[in-house]
């Protein structure tokens, strides 16, 4: 159980980098985050549902709310491990995955954390690390519907260790 004290500490990160059950898998374990939630954000459409979102006219991507206490692990480190679980040059597109909805994009909570975002896609790029310019969006969070039940720390429940990426 997570004391007052700890809970005020927590803060919010969310991070779209394709099929949401890879990314979700990525942060689950790591020591600083308390909780991951895979769900929906950055459309126009309220209250999705997997099925509406996958048609691509929502205007959601698939994402993973990540809590984290900062004590622990700062949001730089959480930007450094989406950065590595994905392919971020790759445009509305995940592997087999494709379209808007399987967007590589980091949606901020704070000011902070745009400025983050925008100083580590900039330093890649100038890094040649990957092959191609960063594709990821930096964008202010919008309002976050968490994803059905069975999606919920998914590849964990079908003893899978991670997706195809």
């Amino acid at each position: 159980m997570v004391s007052r004290a700890e809970e005020d500490r927590i803060e919010t990160a969310t991070f779209g980098g394709g099929c949401f059950w890879g990314v979700e898998e990525a942060f689950r374990t790591i020591r600083g985050v308390t909780k991951t939630t895979a769900g929906y954000m950055g459309g126009t459409t309220p209250d999705p549902t997997y099925e509406m979102v996958c048609t691509g006219r929502t205007g959601h991507a698939e994402v993973v709310q990540v809590e984290f206490d900062p004590n622990l692990i700062e949001y730089q480190a959480l930007l450094a491990i989406f950065f590595s679980h994905h392919d971020p040059t790759s445009l509305n597109r995940q592997g087999p995955d494709v379209g808007e909805q399987y967007r590589s994009v980091i949606f901020f909570h704070t000011p902070v954390q745009e400025e983050e975002a925008r100083r580590m896609i900039q330093d890649l790029d100038q890094s040649e690390r990957f092959r191609g310019p960063i594709q990821t969006a930096v964008v202010h969070a919008s309002r976050f519907y968490p994803a059905e039940k069975y999606h919920q720390q998914y590849l964990v429940k079908h003893g899978r260790s991670g997706c195809h990426l």
